[in-house]
């Protein structure tokens, strides 16, 4: 569901920008919100022949990249490709994550290092990536795609949990070291979003309406939900925020709906 546009004008106009996880959900609605308001993005995912779909449906200033964000080479391809298409790179959403369910005792080592190498480490592949790129332009804005589960414990993830948890810190650290380059780091902390993967073979058997029902806002999130506070944070309306967590839940952290 696409929200209504409030009416300010391109925000991003002569911006360049590399989405992650962009071939659906969030990632496609950051990158098409992104596009519709000047930006040129590099979309980047591996799930090829959707994410091509998608940038062929958003159109001019679209360009996808095959981009696995646990390869830091992959990483420095598609910063060069954003600076040779657009000229620079001034705005990076780490939005490609996976989950993984189980509890501590049942989760597999292996699948646990799963999630974090994608959710975590690419989270810091990108910003590390980026970082020479934005400082050429004399700044820019890295927006990290963290959850409510980076905010409070959850039983049976512990994977996505902890890594969710790590990009919020990542964030801050980085907030701090990259401040004097003019550089702002935030994190998104979405909570259920009606995306490909809360819809998942992993979630089959989750019965979501009484959460749902319990929501403060009374309805699910969609991805442009998300899509808006990451273009709030890409551009510079956000110019004196950064190190912080904004919250995308439908007031999930807040309590139940009475």
């Amino acid at each position: 569901m696409a929200l209504a546009d409030p009416g300010l004008g391109p925000r991003l106009a002569g911006r360049a920008a590399i989405v992650t996880g962009a071939a659906r959900g969030q990632g496609e609605a950051i990158a098409r919100l992104f596009v519709q308001h000047g930006a040129g993005v590099v979309m980047g995912d591996i799930l090829d022949e959707e994410l091509h779909r998608a940038a062929q449906s958003i159109g001019a200033g679209a360009v996808p990249v095959h981009l696995d964000v646990t390869d830091e080479t992959a990483w420095a391809g598609a910063v060069a490709r954003c600076e040779s298409e657009f000229g620079g790179v001034d705005v990076l959403v780490n939005n490609a994550g996976v989950v993984a369910v189980g509890t501590v005792a049942q989760t597999p080592l292996v699948e646990y290092r799963r999630v974090v190498e994608v959710n975590q480490v690419g989270c810091f592949l990108g910003m590390k990536a980026v970082v020479a790129a934005m400082r050429r332009r004399g700044g820019g804005s890295i927006v990290n795609t963290s959850s409510v589960a980076g905010l409070q414990g959850g039983a049976g993830v512990i994977a996505y949990t902890a890594s969710k948890w790590a990009v919020r810190g990542m964030t801050r650290a980085a907030a701090v070291e990259l401040g004097g380059d003019g550089i702002r780091v935030n994190s998104i902390h979405p909570g259920i979003i009606d995306t490909p993967m809360i819809n998942g073979p992993e979630f089959a058997s989750v019965d979501r309406s009484a959460h749902v029902a319990s929501l403060p806002a009374g309805r699910i999130g969609q991805p442009g939900d998300v899509a808006w506070m990451a273009l709030f944070l890409a551009s510079t309306e956000s110019s004196y925020c950064t190190g912080s967590e904004f919250v995308v839940d439908g007031g999930s952290t807040c309590g139940a709906r009475r």
